[in-house]
């Protein structure tokens, strides 16, 4: 919060902040673990999601407290990476339909509910997953209603032409904006 803080003074303009979760507390997750392969307990609507879809609002609350607001949350940082992290990383694996549904069912009618004006994006994964994450997400309309964007990785960017995910994903969702969200050199440690 002071490095917020500190950030939001120096700029001349307002700072548009996002936060994206990388992983729900042991006792929601499949594996009893904040490390390692697993899923959050259960199905979208039960009592796990509704508790993991309440936590980013009691998040959105505490910085609130501290005159910090959050233009938007991602709903997971990385989900199809959950299902292929090494054993000591931190993350929740989420399918397309899977993220769907919390959207739909706990996520989006919670930030609707709470205080916050924080918009919510969906995927937060490379864009090889384009443009089928974003059909499966968008295309049911009450998870597309609560959704603004989509947040998009370029670490698999040479695999897959911008024609061919981004381009084809705004061409079908011409209403959800497309934000890179991630991207560093260096994460490919042979190079």
């Amino acid at each position: 919060i002071p490095l917020l803080r500190r950030a939001l003074a120096m700029s001349k303009r307002p700072l548009l902040l996002y936060a994206s979760p990388w992983t729900a507390p042991a006792w929601m997750r499949s594996n009893g673990d904040v490390r390692g392969k697993g899923t959050l307990k259960g199905q979208a609507g039960d009592k796990y999601h509704k508790t993991w879809a309440n936590y980013f609002i009691k998040f959105l609350d505490e910085y609130a407290k501290h005159n910090v607001t959050f233009w938007a949350v991602t709903a997971q940082n990385e989900p199809l990476a959950g299902l292929f992290t090494p054993p000591q990383a931190p993350t929740i694996a989420f399918t397309a339909a899977q993220q769907r549904d919390f959207i739909a069912q706990d996520l989006g009618p919670a930030l609707t509910r709470s205080a916050h004006r924080t918009r919510l994006l969906m995927l937060d994964d490379q864009r090889i997953h384009l443009p089928h994450w974003a059909k499966v997400v968008l295309g049911n309309a009450t998870a597309a209603r609560y959704v603004a964007g989509l947040a998009v990785h370029w670490y698999l960017d040479a695999i897959v032409p911008p024609g061919c995910s981004l381009e084809a994903t705004h061409k079908l969702f011409p209403d959800h904006f497309l934000l890179y969200t991630e991207a560093c050199t260096g994460f490919f440690m042979f190079r």
